[in-house]
């Protein structure tokens, strides 16, 4: 904050205010001044006018209530117990003249003249309303106090309600973002010259209509009063621009009323006197025709071309808007801006209900496009802060078009509440996944040790088949050498029986042959016969003679 030694109403206090911005002018800026309207102020501004609007500052804010101001810091001062300095201040553009600021700076004072509807509010709210609470917010924006006491008094204790305004980061951010369009809005504006509210034209009189008759037309004017009529109506302007053409064309309507109820009357008047003056009657009720057809058609014009100029003024302010909102969008290309913007148009619509001139049309209109490009800047910058916060991957943020309008605080609590929860899901599966990978772990390294296992009793079992199998092998040697050893033995024991045998049949056919021969010996055969018919029975050479063994 830096302070400025400056004179109220001298040159030097005149330029200083007109090179920065003031907090008495936040109200305005910000279109909640019921004195000052923000075109005007840009008028100000821009013009290099700003002798003439500090004149009137000096006029309807500071010197209206100076005069009971030091009485009424001198009343604070005793309830606070210490001393308030009137300082003019600023912190870059921005500026602040305080009524009162201690020492420290920690506590800030403005003062307004006593206003029982402003002293009311301030009972009944214990804050200052929406046209002052600007101020107060750039004088604590620019010097940084810890609150303001705003006072309402007429210097004295029997009128004085006070309360304190603390400082506000959405009122700060409103201020801030409302000079920056402010100052946009300065580089870019151009005066539109409107005639203070215009009263009516004089309309040409038409002259009195004098009719007398009896029976027949005595006295009239009624040729002179028809010219004059039809002059009246070819002159009634019917292309409607400005404000003092519907303020004529207005009246010009009231004036076309009146004077149809005049010729209905002088009508009725004739036709008392009489029951029938037919082109008398007709001429009247052409006037009167005539007359009427205008006013209406005129009634109708006003009200068309009244709607179609704030119709364009509408259009024209939408567009702006409608144009900025555009550029911003393509910022966010991930999101559709224009719906979260939500821009309308009833919000002109509405700000243009009960505006009589084209000057106020204007101004409400122009002071809804800043608040509205306001309004747009400050959701860019929620949108860029919001942004900030997200990851890459934005799988987790399929809602964003819904969400990312949050207050900064709750979204990046959002996003790492989302975050953090997909970390323990994903860390989660990671342990599924490491625990199910051991389990295969140890399932390999189970089945690897049975299929060890297995392949060590399948080598077992094959060496022991080896084993038997040799070993049967050799049994079946053994077996075979027994049985070969036994056949053998067998077939000796056989071999030796046959060779018993056929040495027992060879020595029991010697025996028989012996005994045959001791036979044939004893039948007087010598020994040598004896052998030789044993021989012959033997070879079979005597026939029918056996010799039976």
């Amino acid at each position: 904050m830096q302070t400025h030694n400056l004179i109220q109403g001298s040159q030097q206090w005149h330029e200083f205010r007109s090179k920065h911005f003031g907090a008495s002018e936040a109200a305005a800026m910000l279109g909640l001044s019921k004195q000052l309207s923000r075109n005007d102020l840009l008028l100000y501004k821009k013009t290099g006018k700003y002798k003439e609007y500090s004149d009137w500052v000096q006029k309807n804010i500071l010197d209206y209530g100076h005069e009971v101001e030091n009485s009424a810091r001198l009343i604070t001062e005793s309830v606070l117990s210490t001393d308030l300095f009137p300082v003019t201040c600023s912190s870059g553009k921005l500026s602040a003249s305080c009524d009162g600021l201690t020492f420290d700076g920690e506590i800030a004072w403005e003062h307004k003249q006593w206003n029982e509807e402003l002293a009311e509010y301030v009972r009944r709210n214990n804050s200052a309303p929406d046209t002052h609470m600007p101020q107060c917010q750039q004088i604590l924006l620019v010097t940084r106090a810890i609150k303001l006491i705003f006072t309402v008094s007429d210097g004295t204790d029997n009128k004085r309600v006070s309360c304190d305004i603390h400082p506000s980061t959405e009122w700060f951010e409103r201020i801030q973002a409302g000079w920056d369009q402010f100052e946009s809005d300065l580089k870019n504006y151009e005066h539109k010259e409107f005639a203070e509210k215009p009263e009516p034209a004089a309309i040409m009189q038409l002259p009195a209509l004098s009719i007398q008759i009896k029976g027949e037309v005595i006295v009239s004017n009624l040729p002179q009063f028809k010219a004059a009529a039809e002059t009246f109506i070819a002159e009634i302007n019917t292309d409607l621009q400005t404000d003092e053409d519907f303020v004529n064309a207005e009246a010009t309507v009231k004036f076309c009323d009146e004077t149809e109820k005049k010729l209905e009357s002088a009508k009725a008047a004739a036709i008392g006197q009489t029951a029938s003056i037919d082109e008398l009657m007709r001429t009247i009720d052409f006037i009167k025709e005539s007359i009427r057809s205008k006013r209406l058609t005129l009634e109708k014009l006003v009200k068309t071309q009244k709607e179609s100029i704030k119709t364009k003024i509408i259009d024209d302010a939408y567009k702006l808007c409608a144009e900025h909102q555009s550029n911003i969008a393509a910022e966010f290309p991930r999101l559709n801006f224009a719906a979260l913007a939500n821009l309308s148009r009833q919000s002109f619509e509405t700000a243009c209900k009960n505006k009589r001139t084209l000057a106020s049309l204007h101004n409400a209109v122009d002071t809804e496009v800043a608040a509205i490009k306001i309004k747009l800047d400050e959701l860019a910058r929620v949108l860029r802060k919001n942004l900030t916060h997200l990851p890459e991957d934005l799988s987790l943020f399929r809602d964003l078009q819904s969400i990312i309008t949050k207050p900064e605080d709750d979204f990046k609590l959002l996003v790492e509440s989302r975050l953090s929860e997909q970390k323990r899901k994903e860390e989660e599966v990671a342990k599924r996944v490491a625990e199910e990978l051991k389990a295969a772990e140890e399932r390999g390294r189970a089945q690897a040790e049975a299929a060890a296992e297995r392949e060590r009793i399948a080598r077992e079992n094959e060496e022991k088949l080896a084993i038997e199998a040799k070993e049967s092998e050799a049994r079946k040697l053994e077996q075979e050498a027994k049985a070969k050893e036994s056949m053998e033995a067998h077939r000796a024991e056989v071999q030796k029986r046959e060779e018993d045998r056929t040495k027992a049949d060879e020595r029991h056919r010697i025996n028989i042959l012996e005994t045959v021969c001791q036979s044939f010996k004893d039948a007087g055969f010598n020994h040598q016969e004896s052998e030789r018919i044993v021989t012959a029975i033997k070879s079979g050479d005597i026939p029918h003679v056996t010799i039976n063994f």
